[in-house]
């Protein structure tokens, strides 16, 4: 074994018995089961989300059924790669009668023209095609290709399948992994093995055990934060939102004036109105949304000195508006909903589906237009978000 290689392709699966997820493809009398029982290849998309076992897959149908597998990245394969793969596919098959598996991955990235250029060779069975994708094949794949091979689609790893992955991982390395380590990185995939794995590793060689918090430091040591002007700044625009926000409007020009007499930029603080006027206004006054962008617009377009006078009509402004946070509130809801579940997969019935291949998976089945039910994911189909308008609050 590599040891240099990455965790996630040491610890890859050998055969479909050692394959975490995917339970809809693989088992007893399910499709991939089946090729790999039967040895009946032919070409096939693989479509879904990064690291939950495309190339994966590919490689086990290979070596099960004793075919030649030749791997290239669409990134970097140019055409003339393709061609030699095919003109060796073709003495191969000749010669010993043994099939040849390409496997393209990001196959999304291949333009028309080079999917054009090996449309024959599957044709005619030189090569059997196997694609990797995390884009809609329908929109990606030309359709004379999309003809010629069957799309199965991946779902995103559960936490379930992702721990156990993650202890298979820690064994390797030879880590402990505590509870709480493990759920950090399960939150943290949303769903990406390779993820997981990748920032686990990464853990143990810098801080040689992985914990909650070596874990947290590890992710945090890779980007750069530092404060570019100081807390005067940031404490002066939050005296002037949080001024607004109580209507004092003295307050607000106060603040405000100190800001402009500073030299900080106009946008700066127009941008700051802009988000106030859906954050704090929203529903109970919409108009201030139109307001704040055109104050906006007046600093980009006249500029200190004349543009503060703009700043402090829209200042004074959201300061007497009405305030209502109920769809700001609502959407925070929301996006506590999305960073605990991840994405979710969507109801077929309310996918888009423009092309064929989208209607046989069931793509919009079913859907009307006016009706009560939930059109969220199962999972979290009795949450409710935005629950009403403050009083006041104007419409």
């Amino acid at each position: 074994m590599n040891t240099a290689a990455p965790l996630a392709d040491r610890i890859r699966p050998s055969t479909l018995g050692e394959v975490v997820g995917q339970s809809h493809l693989i088992g007893v009398d399910k499709p991939l089961s089946k090729i790999v029982e039967t040895g009946n290849l032919f070409s096939i998309i693989f479509w879904g989300p990064p690291g939950i076992g495309k190339t994966t897959l590919a490689r086990i149908i290979s070596s099960q059924t004793g075919a030649h597998f030749v791997e290239y990245s669409a990134v970097a394969a140019r055409k003339a790669d393709v061609m030699a793969v095919v003109g060796e596919a073709r003495e191969r098959l000749k010669t010993s009668g043994r099939r040849t598996i390409l496997f393209i991955d990001e196959i999304h990235r291949f333009t028309k023209a080079q999917q054009d250029a090996f449309l024959p060779f599957v044709e005619d069975g030189t090569i059997v095609l196997f694609g990797a994708t995390t884009e809609n094949p329908s929109f990606e794949i030309i359709s004379p290709l999309l003809s010629r091979a069957r799309v199965f689609v991946l779902e995103p790893l559960s936490a379930g399948d992702l721990s156990r992955i993650l202890k298979r991982g820690a064994k390797e390395i030879s880590v402990e992994l505590e509870c709480e380590a493990e759920d950090f990185l399960v939150a943290f995939a949303n769903g990406d093995a390779r993820k997981a794995l990748n920032l686990m590793e990464e853990t143990a060689r810098l801080y040689k055990e992985v914990s909650q918090k070596t874990l947290a430091q590890a992710l945090q040591s890779k980007f750069l934060r530092y404060d570019r002007v100081g807390d005067e700044h940031y404490d002066t625009i939050s005296a002037f939102i949080k001024s607004m926000r109580a209507s004092n409007a003295d307050a607000a020009l106060y603040y405000l004036a100190r800001m402009v007499a500073a030299g900080e930029d106009p946008l700066f603080i127009a941008r700051r109105l802009v988000v106030f006027a859906s954050e704090d206004v929203g529903m109970a006054q919409s108009t201030a949304l139109v307001v704040a962008n055109e104050v906006f617009r007046a600093c980009e377009t006249i500029g200190l000195p004349e543009c503060q006078e703009n700043l402090a009509h829209g200042a004074v402004y959201l300061s007497k508006a009405p305030k209502d946070r109920s769809a700001y509130d609502a959407y925070m809801k929301a996006l506590a909903d999305v960073k605990e579940y991840g994405n979710l997969p969507i109801p077929l019935k309310i996918r888009n589906a423009p092309t064929r291949l989208m209607r046989d998976l069931g793509y919009s089945k079913g859907y009307e237009k006016y009706t009560r039910e939930s059109f969220l994911p199962d999972v979290i189909r009795n949450h409710t978000y935005f629950t009403k308008i403050h009083k006041g609050a104007n419409c």
